[in-house]
């Protein structure tokens, strides 16, 4: 496996940098405003950009008037809107697309889009697959789109392109199930102090309410976290931000589970802000997701000082680094709220040592050397010789 460390970007630093065009296919594009990858997107593409390289970013905007952003080109193009055909019809359209601009190499977003592999590797663009989390494991794709998801990562495993993966369990992953080498490039963590004067906008106080962020969905075991803190007994109130996508049972179970336990439903919260407020200032942090690599929301929680309580799988004990209490059950739950409720200097310190270790170890520059350096090599290694 491929990885990128300080002596390796060190080593980077005294060989010539090649300027490059950039394509970045397969996501909703920039500005960011989705999932971790189009913050990755925003966040490495505004970096090469300033590194002196051209970035081409395929959008699903409900603005196309905005061509350009922190110095990326946008180019807007549309989308059939149905769950199953959205990703798919807009990531061919792009490929399309790059096939006439003929970028010096691009980065295919998600596994789900392997049906195009073939459409870069006949147009001869150098491309890298981000592989994404173990996505045909999630609830929502059961059946059918299980079966799909599964057999397009096989698909872009065994393509011969580069992969990446985010996370060290997703790199394991591929190595047993494929026999993959894989570039190990995960995400960075925003380092935060945003504040709590905005916390009154929702009747809570600093460091005196539990939280929840996630979408509502199985494998973020959201059921789990509230009906623990439903049998805690806790004092303090338990806030669950984000939506239920994909129908409503699911959140017909949560709230159900809930009882009469003081679980406050914010729904989903597109105020980035306040919700580094609500990350920064919670009693706990309870993160239950269990499908995926490196996740996003966890690294910005632990970015926010948030004292994280997550579900014990080996991705979220990789990102916290052993800064964290860990659940795999209902129970397990309510024993760690009980815990943090008793002791908020606990919490607060575990609080600060995640944040120190995720300021050290998940680095927008280093997640950008990572790219630049990948980049180089398989735009070289396609250039004829």
């Amino acid at each position: 496996m491929t990885t990128f460390d300080i002596e390796s970007v060190e080593a980077m630093a005294g060989s010539e940098t090649k300027t490059l065009h950039v394509a970045m296919i397969g996501t909703r594009g920039v500005p960011a405003a989705y999932g971790g990858f189009e913050t990755a997107v925003e966040e490495v593409g505004r970096r090469l950009v300033e590194r002196g390289h051209r970035v081409t970013v395929y959008c699903r905007n409900a603005d196309t008037s905005i061509k350009t952003h922190l110095g990326m080109e946008l180019v807007h193009l549309p989308a059939v809107k149905k769950r199953s055909l959205e990703t798919l019809s807009h990531t061919g359209l792009s490929v399309l697309h790059a096939m006439k601009q003929r970028p010096d190499a691009a980065i295919l977003f998600n596994a789900g889009n392997a049906p195009f592999i073939g459409w870069l590797k006949a147009a001869g663009i150098p491309t890298a697959v981000h592989m994404d989390g173990l996505e045909w494991k999630r609830a929502k794709w059961a059946g059918f789109g299980a079966k799909y998801y599964k057999r397009a990562e096989r698909v872009a495993a065994r393509s011969g392109l580069a992969l990446i993966a985010d996370a060290q369990g997703i790199a394991d992953y591929l190595k047993a199930e494929y026999g993959r080498d894989s570039h190990l490039i995960a995400y960075g963590a925003p380092i935060l102090d945003p504040g709590s004067d905005r916390l009154g906008e929702l009747d809570l106080e600093a460091g005196q309410y539990h939280l929840v962020v996630a979408r509502m969905e199985p494998e973020n075991h959201v059921d789990v976290i509230v009906e623990g803190y439903a049998g805690s007994g806790s004092e303090l109130p338990l806030v669950v931000v984000g939506t239920a996508p994909y129908g409503d049972e699911y959140m017909t179970r949560v709230k159900d589970v809930a009882g009469a336990a003081d679980v406050r439903f914010l729904g989903g919260l597109w105020d980035q802000d306040l919700l580094n407020q609500l990350y920064a200032n919670c009693r706990s942090y309870l993160h239950g997701h269990s499908v995926g690599g490196t996740n996003p929301s966890l690294l910005r929680a632990m970015g926010c000082a948030a004292p994280v309580t997550a579900f014990d799988v080996d991705f979220n004990t990789e990102v916290t680094g052993g800064h964290a209490r860990f659940f795999s059950s209902a129970e397990d739950v309510s024993i760690a709220i009980k815990k943090d409720d008793v002791d908020g200097e606990v919490c607060e310190a575990r609080g600060a040592a995640g944040q120190r270790h995720v300021a050290e170890t998940y680095r927008w520059s280093d997640v950008t050397d990572g790219y630049e350096s990948l980049i180089q090599s398989v735009a070289e290694a396609s250039a004829p010789r």
